[in-house]
């Protein structure tokens, strides 16, 4: 923790600059830009909560958005995954009220008030914020420690509906601060993952994996096993995308994103389905041989697009664990290979990229064909996340990114493409 006072000089100093463009993947020459909007945070909680004095002790705190990078549509079958933090994030800053009370203002809604003194569910708070808040607060009093109330004001540049995950960024956030204001940073980030998924669970009444909170919490590249949902693997990939000559686009096709859960769910039913034909519940736990052998009858009772999202995952879930792998081992070639065929398996087995019976408006198809257009045999390109609507997701040579972004944007719309990096850590203290 600092003051108010020293925490705005270290901004208006160069002592925090390395760190700055270590976090935000830019240059000295975007430095700046982030240190104004860290110095406009600290003014505005100062107007919000009436600081009058520039001793208060405060600190910034950071959770970014992350990217599914491999793995797409295996965490709920129990496979494998591979994610990353990436350089958009929730700023904050906070510090402790003395009260029991946690006042949370986030940039653009409604002060959210939330009394620690109840750590139980509350009905009406489902589906809320305040309900995450809650959630957290008591899973980490159950762990012994003794949270208690803070003012916070937080803004974002996550970008909502894209499949970066803003809510699992704000659940990596709320542990994060409390961790350092009651648990003297004793909390490993894993832990906070969990923390976030439990509020999310529980409390907020949204039966989620953990991929989103881990990929935030974790930073970097992260592979995840979820053989044993409550003990997942998690190793973290060392990698840097920067020395590549790539850059890392998330294009917003322009779908609408309502109404999609009978979508989402169809995947999980037609594969459960196939899953209890052989007495169990999801297909991590049926050897692909004993599934292979039985697709005949397989396609009589459970239909043969259910056949072909077991395909899909069968090979995407080895995928995922090739692409860590292939990183690992420094080799960005075959990662980018595999990047294809899981991109091409989402589109032709999972089929996930555009909606039963749409005719009209299969955006996210138009965008994967553009982009195979724009790069040929470079980079790569596949359905970003849940899929249906929404977003994808390339790998673009550098020399070819100013074309592909100005033909994308030419027919998705302006600001429609947005260049990312791999941030290297997760949800962190920034300063001090």
């Amino acid at each position: 923790m600092s003051s108010i006072k020293t925490l705005k000089e270290t901004l208006h100093g160069t002592s925090c600059d390395q760190r700055l463009a270590h976090i935000y993947c830019c240059g000295p020459d975007e430095v700046q830009s982030q240190k104004d909007r860290a110095d406009a945070v600290i003014d505005v909680f100062s107007a919000l909560f009436g600081v009058v004095d520039d001793n208060r002790e405060i600190a910034l705190f950071s959770a970014p958005g992350r990217t599914e990078v491999g793995g797409n549509h295996t965490d709920h079958q129990h496979g494998c995954v591979l994610a990353a933090s990436v350089n958009l994030d929730i700023l904050a800053c906070a510090g402790v009220n003395g009260t029991s009370v946690v006042r949370i203002q986030s940039e653009g809604y409604p002060m959210l008030e939330v009394d620690l003194n109840n750590l139980e569910p509350v009905e009406k708070e489902i589906n809320t914020s305040p309900a995450l808040i809650r959630g957290i607060a008591a899973k980490i009093k159950s762990m012994g420690y003794e949270p208690a109330g803070f003012d916070c004001y937080a803004t974002s540049n996550v970008l909502q509906g894209s499949g970066l995950s803003s809510s699992a960024a704000y659940e990596v956030l709320i542990g994060v601060i409390f961790n350092h204001l009651f648990c003297n940073d004793e909390i490993n980030a894993v832990q906070i993952a969990q923390i976030g998924q439990y509020a999310e669970n529980v409390f907020f009444g949204k039966p989620c994996g953990l991929m989103d909170q881990m990929a935030s919490s974790v930073g970097s590249a992260v592979s995840i096993d979820f053989n044993d949902p409550a003990e997942p693997i998690i190793k973290q990939v060392t990698f840097d995308f920067g020395k590549t000559g790539h850059s890392l686009c998330i294009v917003d096709s322009g779908a609408d994103h309502a109404d999609l859960t009978d979508e989402y769910a169809a995947i999980t039913v037609e594969l459960k389905n196939i899953s209890r034909h052989f007495g169990k519940e999801v297909l991590r736990d049926i050897d692909e041989a004993d599934f292979t052998k039985a697709i005949p009858e397989l396609r009589e009772t459970c239909g043969d697009r259910a056949v072909l999202r077991a395909i899909h995952f069968y090979a995407e879930n080895k995928r995922a664990i090739a692409e860590a792998e292939a990183l690992a081992n420094d080799d960005f070639d075959t990662f980018l290979k595999l990047s294809r065929e899981s991109g091409a398996s989402s589109y032709m087995y999972l089929q996930n990229v555009y909606c039963s019976g749409a005719v009209k408006e299969q955006a996210v198809s138009l965008a994967l064909a553009l982009s195979e257009q724009i790069l040929g045999d470079r980079g790569t390109f596949r359905v970003h996340g849940g899929g249906f609507a929404g977003t994808i997701q390339a790998f673009v040579p550098n020399d070819l990114l100013e074309t592909y972004r100005d033909a994308m944007e030419a027919v998705l719309g302006s600001g429609s493409c947005h260049v990312l990096n791999i941030r290297p850590e997760g949800g962190i203290v920034l300063l001090p």
